[in-house]
């Protein structure tokens, strides 16, 4: 066996089943999950009879790079909402389809890791487990980078010496993100990108939740959009990751795309084409509807914004808790310790909530998520609601 295998740390929800384990929860009470960042919003109803009325192409084998018409989709999805412009990536040697982009954020890893000089994958902290999973099995060593409120919950990048920066290869960023709800500024985002220019590394932007947020006049802001803004119109070292499953509450689809640097994913490609990744004829011709339609993703954000706002208004005063820049998750303190504060909620409440140490590493400088909580307002309103108010009168007896 692969002996890096024996370096994958437990999965936050095998720590989490374990933490609970032994603890019988009140039984009047229906359980509450906000511990998984599952979206439970309806599919639209016309991506789904897209994908039905394609079931014919089962027959074929997929092409890895993807149909023409659904690089066409995208790349038309990223230069409008981005404000790339017109040709602004081009659909033949800049965007890539995957089957969401968890499957391509580990596998991008393999692909551009070089095992050599003690090569550095830098990632925030708390972060994504899938990033240190696929530095590891890479065979790079993670560096992690705090996230906390002092620096707006931004991967603090004046903890990395030069020596560090030489030595990185590939920088993980997710924007906005999990489970921060952070979103980088573009000053951030030029700061990072000329750090990619002057030490020679790759960008991997996780931006799965970018279209979750709370301002219609200000979206957060890309990585593509950035390097634009700055003049690299080539996007040089620069990819983003882009998914159907927040955006669409298509996670079952396993449908999105990378994009960005051609000649980076030029070797991407061919990696891909081995590893045997191609997304199904029918579920191609469903992202292309989906991509292609704005309408559902705009009331899928009203209905984000109907919870926040019944939450937070509900805990209000009674939790150091506030609304995120972007995103589905609450990342509010605790009163006691967080996995304490976990198990509590579950057994008095029966609510299920994410510890935030599950999600962060120990560094010299401290654990970012010791003494927090993730809460992913997934579920129905009335559920949220029902929720909220629990953990109200947890929070009135501690």
């Amino acid at each position: 066996m692969n002996p890096d295998l024996a370096l994958l740390h437990p999965y936050p929800f095998e720590r989490l089943a374990k933490l609970k384990q032994g603890i019988e929860p009140a039984t009047t009470l229906e359980h509450i999950a906000l511990s998984i960042g599952e979206p439970a919003h309806p599919a639209p109803a016309f991506v789904v009879e897209t994908l039905l009325a394609h079931l014919h192409g089962l027959s074929n084998y997929p092409l890895t790079k993807g149909s023409p018409m659904l690089r066409e989709a995208i790349a038309g999805w990223l230069q409008r909402r981005f404000g790339l412009g017109d040709g602004g990536i081009d659909p033949e040697t800049q965007v890539l389809p995957v089957a969401g982009t968890r499957e391509a954020l580990f596998s991008f890893a393999q692909a551009v890791v070089e095992r050599r000089d003690d090569p550095l994958v830098l990632m925030p902290n708390p972060f994504y487990q899938i990033y240190e999973g696929a530095a590891l099995l890479a065979g790079a060593q993670p560096r992690y980078l705090n996230c906390l409120a002092e620096n707006g919950f931004l991967p603090d990048l004046d903890e990395v010496g030069p020596k560090e920066w030489d030595r990185c290869q590939l920088l993980y960023l997710c924007s906005p993100g999990n489970p921060t709800g952070a979103v980088a500024d573009a000053e951030t985002l030029a700061r990072i990108i000329d750090l990619a220019h002057k030490h020679d590394f790759i960008i991997a932007s996780d931006e799965c939740y970018s279209e979750i947020y709370f301002d219609e006049d200000n979206p957060p802001m890309g990585l593509l959009q950035a390097a634009k803004d700055a003049g690299n119109d080539r996007y040089e070292r620069c990819v983003v990751f882009h998914s159907l499953s927040k955006r669409s509450n298509l996670p079952g689809l396993r449908s999105g795309f990378v994009a960005g640097d051609a000649s980076v994913l030029q070797a991407y490609l061919r990696y891909r084409t081995y590893h045997g990744c191609a997304l199904p004829p029918p579920t191609q011709a469903a992202s292309v509807s989906a991509w292609s339609d704005e309408a559902h993703v705009v009331h899928n954000r009203s209905l984000y914004k109907q919870k926040f706002a019944a939450v937070l208004d509900t805990l209000a005063g009674k939790m150091d808790i506030s609304l995120p820049d972007a995103g589905f998750y609450l990342w509010p303190k605790t009163p006691v310790e967080d996995t304490e504060f976990a198990r509590r909620l579950f057994a008095q409440e029966n609510v299920t909530v994410l510890p935030g140490r599950f999600l962060s590493r120990p560094t010299p400088a401290g654990d970012p998520g010791e003494g927090r909580v993730r809460m992913a307002l997934v579920a129905p309103l009335d559920e949220c609601v029902d929720a909220a108010q629990r953990i109200a009168r947890l929070l009135d007896g501690l």
